[in-house]
């Protein structure tokens, strides 16, 4: 006998999952994260999301438009959590340096292989290596910004900005293991070298407590 409508069982059939405009870019940022932004393509995407290539242009006018929305993501997250630590009020400059120490332990915070992955793509693309630098350069300036708050020059805060800034690039650039521990070791070394100041009692320990929380 014919099912009516609604009627469950073995022979209904089962509900198809809705795929909307978070899907695609969730893969779209994970293909080009793995794989490189040449990867990033209509039809290998809707493979993997197991639908079809035309479900795709209800969210988005074409491809350009996908790859605008992930450098907006980008920027969205990974740059403007730049802007929010280096803002935050702290007691002293060293604890203002462990609040951006903060991003490059946790991973909600900041995305370093979106980071790699889009300075990758901005070696084939004119407008993402525009991109690429504005976003440097107001990383920069909001760290420097950070420092002129804690009593430095403009350009000792400049300086001291764009050391803090290219060394942890340079971690990510280097693919750099250093074991967690082994970092959290040199932190008052750090805090030293790029502020001049010696940390006050218990900033080291309460980053380090946070570093563990976040790793753990």
């Amino acid at each position: 006998s014919r099912r009516g409508p609604g009627v469950s069982g073995p022979d209904a059939a089962a509900p198809v999952p809705r795929t909307g405009r978070e899907d695609w870019l969730r893969v779209g940022l994970d293909v080009l994260v793995s794989e490189g932004i040449g990867e990033v393509k209509v039809l290998s995407l809707g493979q993997r999301l197991g639908v079809s290539r035309s479900s795709f242009y209800w969210f988005f006018r074409d491809r350009q438009d996908l790859l605008d929305a992930l450098l907006d993501h980008w920027n969205s997250t990974n740059t403007a959590a730049f802007f929010r630590h280096a803002g935050m009020a702290a007691p002293s400059v060293t604890a203002a340096v462990c609040n951006v120490f903060q991003l490059f332990v946790d991973p909600d915070l900041f995305d370093p292989r979106l980071d790699f992955a889009v300075r990758d793509w901005a070696r084939r693309d004119g407008s993402v290596r525009r991109a690429l630098d504005a976003a440097d350069a107001g990383r920069v300036g909001a760290l420097a910004a950070m420092f002129e708050r804690h009593g430095y020059g403009p350009e000792e805060a400049e300086t001291r900005a764009r050391v803090l800034y290219w060394m942890q690039v340079g971690y990510y650039a280097l693919d750099l293991r250093e074991p967690l521990e082994g970092r959290l070791a040199r932190v008052p070394g750090y805090l030293l070298a790029l502020t001049g100041r010696e940390p006050l009692p218990g900033e080291v320990e309460a980053f380090q407590d946070h570093a563990r929380g976040r790793r753990g």
